[in-house]
């Protein structure tokens, strides 16, 4: 049997990650380490690792959170810099995936189709294209890990802009950035005000003949230093682990603390982030037109400008913003509802992603299909009633890994105990009667209130609720006691009938 590209008669692995990303490499690199014993392997539709890393190649392309809380808790981040952009992000992953053996189980060019459990057998079959033969590959495997992130990788959402097609110019969405896109020397316009456009404007504004961003509303930025002088402090007297051990506890501290500041103390927030705004600007900037939002900081995320990179472009005269509605787009650029037009070459349309639940693959328990938005989900990591059934979802007011890195652990410790009690199945019960429910993830970014019907639910309670405080999450997912009322476990063979009944009943 071939260990990457698989054959009919292969045995059922223990665990099927599908997503070789940030997510995907880290379930795959606990599982390596906490249980070596168990068979697993990982499925990804694209041709290379790395995800969102791999697959965005826009200009300047970095993550908002700093690598050591972004990076994995057993991996040293050995870069310079705290906040870094892709290509050292994806050298970093692809170093984690090497020292797990990851990088010799990955299927790529299999695009996951649906996912079936079969209480009898107490088996998940998953069928996958194959998009390099244009074929079907079928996996069995006792447990589904679905490390495919939240949105969808073959479209972003861009909105119908009145006379796109009239532009004579170059019409790119950053998610499909052309490699042979030479923007030297042009007017670029770049129509967003999120994470993405904050740092295409710098990056675009280092060639560029001028870049100018359209906003419909302000969105909070903050500048940082790139560097980290307390992780550097770090390094300089500890040794490499406690090292990255020390700057990725500080920092987490220091994310909560801000966080909190925002939450509880929204006006005192505002008016730092506004003192901070306008010292890195211009003198008579106009800063409450263009940085000052209408909703209070972490309403949605905050956005980052490393070493000020943004308001450096503004102060140096070769970036600008406008904020307003837009009227349309014309020939030659944009036109503002106020009548103000804004000559481009190029028209970039950073306005958002769209959200695609498991990479869109349909999962079914029994025959019947599994609709996310009518589940609960428990410990923020499987949905009710569907059985050995496991995925990934980070946080949003902090690094997405940290509560990753948490899951995994605790998906490790599930299984640790499945076997030592001789357990085969584990399914989330939704508690009986009923239980007050809310959207699953409480944030106001656009991309999350397009899809607020197609996500799953949370509850008013623990285990049901989704938790955003890594401190009492690590005390309950990497160290806590596993079992739950809400958690019902069953032997194999014997009850394989049981988990039906369970899954039936649940889903009813």
């Amino acid at each position: 049997m071939n260990a990457v590209n698989g054959t009919p008669d292969e045995a059922p692995l223990d665990v099927l990650i599908v997503g070789a990303g940030l997510s995907g490499i880290c379930a795959a690199s606990y599982l390596a380490r906490e249980l070596p014993r168990k068979s697993w392997t990982i499925l990804e539709a694209r041709s290379d690792l790395g995800g969102t890393w791999d697959l965005f190649r826009y200009p300047g392309i970095r993550s908002d959170s700093d690598l050591f809380t972004f990076g994995f808790e057993f991996k040293p981040w050995r870069s310079e810099k705290a906040i870094a952009d892709a290509p050292d992000i994806l050298v970093y992953l692809r170093e984690a995936a090497a020292e797990s053996g990851a990088d010799k189980k990955i299927r790529y060019h299999h695009k996951v189709l649906r996912a079936e459990w079969d209480s009898k057998a107490a088996l998940w079959t998953v069928t996958a294209h194959r998009t390099d033969i244009g074929a079907e590959a079928r996996i069995r495997a006792r447990w589904l890990f679905c490390a495919t992130g939240y949105y969808d990788y073959d479209r972003g959402y861009s909105p119908p802009f009145a006379g796109m097609d009239d532009f004579r110019g170059t019409l790119i969405h950053p998610q499909h950035w052309p490699a042979d896109f030479d923007y030297a020397g042009k007017k670029i316009a770049v129509i967003g005000s999120g994470a993405t456009a904050v740092t295409l404007v710098p990056a675009l504004a280092a060639t560029a003949a001028h870049v100018t961003q359209i906003q419909r509303t302000p969105t909070y930025v903050m500048p940082l230093p790139s560097r980290d002088w307390l992780a550097d402090l770090f390094r300089r007297f500890l040794p490499e682990v406690r090292a990255h051990a020390a700057a990725r506890k500080a920092n987490v501290l220091r994310q909560r603390w801000f966080w909190l500041l925002c939450r509880n103390h929204p006006k005192l927030a505002r008016r730092l982030i506004r003192w901070s705004n306008r010292r890195s600007l211009p003198k008579g900037y106009p800063v409450d037109v263009h940085f000052n939002p209408p909703y209070d900081p972490w309403d949605q995320r905050l956005c980052v400008a490393p070493d000020g990179d943004l308001f450096k472009a503004i102060r140096a005269g070769r970036a600008s913003i406008v904020t307003g509605t837009i009227d349309r787009i014309t020939e030659t650029g944009v036109r503002m509802a106020s009548g103000e037009e804004i000559e481009a070459d190029a028209i970039v349309t950073a306005t958002g992603l769209q959200i695609k639940l498991f990479g869109g693959a349909g999962l079914f328990v029994d025959g019947g299909r599994v609709e996310p938005s009518e589940r609960l989900v428990f410990k923020g990591m499987m949905l009710d009633g569907v059985p050995n059934f496991c995925f990934a979802a980070g946080y949003t007011n902090s690094a997405w890994t940290l509560k990753v890195g948490l899951l995994c652990q605790q998906f490790c410790r599930l299984l640790a105990l499945m076997d030592t009690e001789g357990h085969a199945v584990c399914v989330a019960e939704r508690p009986p009667g009923e239980i007050a429910t809310r959207p699953l993830l409480d944030f106001g970014a656009g991309y999350v209130k397009r899809a607020i019907d197609m996500l799953p639910r949370q509850g008013d309670r623990a285990p049901w609720e989704m938790t955003f405080n890594y401190v009492e999450d690590a005390r309950m997912l990497s160290r806590g006691e596993i079992k739950d009322p809400a958690l019902r476990f069953l032997p194999g063979q014997d009850g394989n009938a049981d988990a039906a009944r369970v899954a039936g009943a649940t889903a009813a």
